[in-house]
């Protein structure tokens, strides 16, 4: 008794600065330090700087038991009003962050109690208020110290009220004003005279014109512009960079189809210090525009995901005198051999390269590029249907550093599997749909890549409970897992990875042989899982679903169709996790009357997917209350049919693979 109070006392004598350097180590467990005694609780109060709110009506107690807070996202409560904001205790806080995007019942009132509350605010997120009109936007102009400002979405502010911020905002250097579509070119010219300290701007599919770009290219600070989708854009525009902009380091023009190697060449004139530049989905890649492309020395990322790419735009890509470090060609039809072996020859310090759906390339590009560039740390080769088995093994052998793997849907086996596995760094390992590995590729990853934290075996139905074993032992940072369809797949799996502790989302759908006590372990061992799709894992019931509603504290998206939960199941999970996302179509157990009692538990309630089949039982008045608490409701009226998607072999010969 006598050594238990003296060890109390010696805690006592800490110092905040010496609770603070605790604190920064116990990221995930702050809450259960702040528990032990008063002189931690006053610590920890003190020491958090953020905090994402769940439930609206917990903000005037957050803020009252964490004054010191710096960034507050309120983006999960979509139901939070201007009431509670004004009847809040903003007053004389630290905060300088607010996120409210989503934020649908915010009005003009909320955002300037906001703003007139939180003098030191230099950062807001308005995405996704699809509501909020000019006058909110105008009470923004009041943020006289605001620096960075997100807009996504907004679609009824105009040019009036991003005049009133570009006037009362001159301190912005990062504004994103995408799909805002009543900003014309006086928007964008106001904002570019006032605000001269932008470094970063987004105005993807914003109708501007040519017009805009004479403002925008005087910008001094420039450094990041996002044109995506602005389809009034031609290469006239790009020639008000003909008298140079040496800040601009990353242009994005994707989906600019009235840009060619014309306006590119204006670019060239113009902004010779880009080190990104984006031409995703425009027009074809031809000689003349990698000619183009090649006076950008100082380029190191270049993405031509989804355009047509010819062999001699690939074969002057490879002439280049710079070295590039990232190259995407997703998608890009004219991608052979050939032309990725020209490339990777001269750029032998990619660290980065994506060829997904390059149906063309062979083995052979496989071996060129490990070859030239060992020093890759991300590959992604999806659906490289012609790519054989052995030069997987390529990879395990010569790039030895790489971090991020996605191989879905090609012939990788076993062998190609352990030579892999020698890739210890590895981090995110994708191989849905891939038929020709079994258990003993799946053991040497578990033994060798510790470091895993995503691994995706979608419908890789060779694999069993062994092979997931190896996994769940070998790696303790595992956060997200997939064996959706698996079907060899047992309750064994899960009670060995409810041992990973850090896992946030676990997809096994359509996984037969998983029980509710598979679940069950997976519960109490997961506290941080945050998305479940268990949808036609028809022996979990009710009995899986208590000890997830008492341990998963943070489960936020949950897919339980057609499962054999009822409406007391379902109840006991709505009253107690924090849902957001729910998918509950074809569940025979539950009623009109359950279904109402679980919308109503579910305070945080953005998104649900129910059988149109209950528009018509459940009353208006509940759908009417929950939408205006943010909900917004799917209707899916799919007929019941248990056996699609449940049959994996039936899947792929559907869709001509492996036929």
């Amino acid at each position: 008794m006598a050594k238990s109070i003296k060890s109390q006392n010696s805690l006592n004598n800490l110092n905040e600065e010496m609770l603070f350097l605790i604190l920064d180590h116990l990221p995930n467990d702050a809450k259960s330090f702040s528990l032990t005694c008063k002189s931690f609780y006053s610590a920890e109060s003190k020491h958090r700087k953020s905090a994402k709110l769940l439930r609206p009506d917990y903000l005037p107690s957050l803020l009252h038991r964490y004054p010191f807070l710096s960034h507050l996202d309120l983006s999960q409560c979509s139901r939070i009003t201007d009431s509670l904001i004004q009847t809040s205790s903003f007053s004389d806080s630290y905060i300088c962050s607010v996120k409210i995007s989503s934020c649908r019942f915010v009005t003009r009132v909320g955002v300037s109690d906001l703003v007139s509350k939180c003098v030191n605010l230099v950062e807001i997120d308005l995405s996704n208020a699809t509501e909020l009109s000019d006058s909110a936007a105008s009470a923004i102009a009041g943020a006289k110290n605001l620096e960075r400002l997100l807009m996504v979405r907004c679609k009824q502010v105009s040019d009036i009220g991003i005049g009133c911020i570009a006037v009362g905002c001159v301190k912005l250097n990062k504004i994103s004003l995408k799909w805002c579509l009543k900003i014309t070119d006086l928007g964008v010219q106001l904002l570019a005279v006032k605000c001269k300290r932008i470094r970063s701007l987004d105005l993807s599919y914003v109708p501007i014109t040519e017009k805009s770009l004479k403002s925008i290219f005087q910008l001094s600070y420039l450094e990041d512009l996002v044109l995506v989708g602005c389809l009034g854009i031609d290469d006239d525009g790009l020639a008000f960079l003909n008298k140079g902009h040496t800040t601009l380091k990353a242009l994005d023009i994707s989906n600019c189809q009235k840009i060619s190697h014309t306006g590119l060449a204006n670019i060239t004139r113009g902004a010779g210090c880009l080190k990104e530049i984006i031409l995703a989905y425009g027009s074809a890649v031809t000689l003349d525009v990698a000619k183009c492309l090649q006076n950008f020395s100082m380029l190191q990322c270049l993405r031509l995901d989804g355009s047509t790419v010819t062999c001699s735009a690939l074969k002057m890509i490879g002439e280049w005198s710079g070295s590039l470090r990232e190259l995407s060609l997703s998608k890009c039809s004219g991608v052979t051999d050939e032309g990725v072996a020209s490339i990777v020859k001269k750029h032998t310090q990619l660290r980065n390269l994506n060829i997904t759906c390059c149906r063309k390339i062979t083995s052979v590009s496989i071996d060129c590029i490990t070859s030239s560039c060992t020093a890759l740390t991300s590959l992604k080769m999806e659906a490289c249907n012609h790519v054989s088995a052995d030069a997987f093994v390529f990879i395990g052998q010569r790039c030895r550093v790489l971090e991020e793997l996605d191989a879905t849907d090609n012939d990788i086996d076993d062998k190609g599997l352990e030579s892999i596995s020698r890739c210890s760094r590895l981090s995110c390992l994708k191989l849905g749909i891939c038929l020709d590995f079994a258990d003993e590729g799946l053991i040497q990853i578990g033994m060798h890549c510790s470091k895993l934290k995503e691994i995706d075996l979608y419908r890789a139905i060779a694999i069993s409970d062994k092979g997931i074993a190896s996994i769940a032992r070998g790696c303790p940072a595992l956060e997200m897992i997939n064996f959706a369809y698996c079907d060899h797949v047992s309750d064994a799996s899960l009670k060995l990875l409810s041992k990973c502790s850090r896992l946030k989302a676990l997809e096994a759908r359509g996984c037969s042989r998983i029980t509710s006590e598979g679940l069950a372990a997976i519960a109490a061992g997961c506290a941080q899982l945050a998305v479940l799709d268990i949808k036609k894992c028809s022996k979990i019931d009710n009995s899986g679903m208590i000890p997830l509603a008492y341990y998963s504290s943070n489960l936020k998206q949950i897919n339980l169709s057609y499962c054999s939960v009822t409406d007391t199941g379902l109840l006991a999970l709505a009253s107690r996790s924090p849902l957001q996302n729910m998918t509950i179509l074809h569940l025979s157990g539950l009623s009109p009357n359950g279904i109402a009692a679980a919308l109503l538990s579910c305070r945080g309630l953005k998104k649900v997917k129910l059988h149109n089949c209950f528009k018509t039982m459940l009353p208006r008045s509940l759908l009417d209350h929950m939408e205006k608490r943010g909900c917004v409701f799917q209707w899916r009226d799919k007929a019941f049919d248990p056996q699609v998607d449940s049959d994996p072999l039936l899947w792929n010969l559907q869709t001509g693979r492996h036929s």
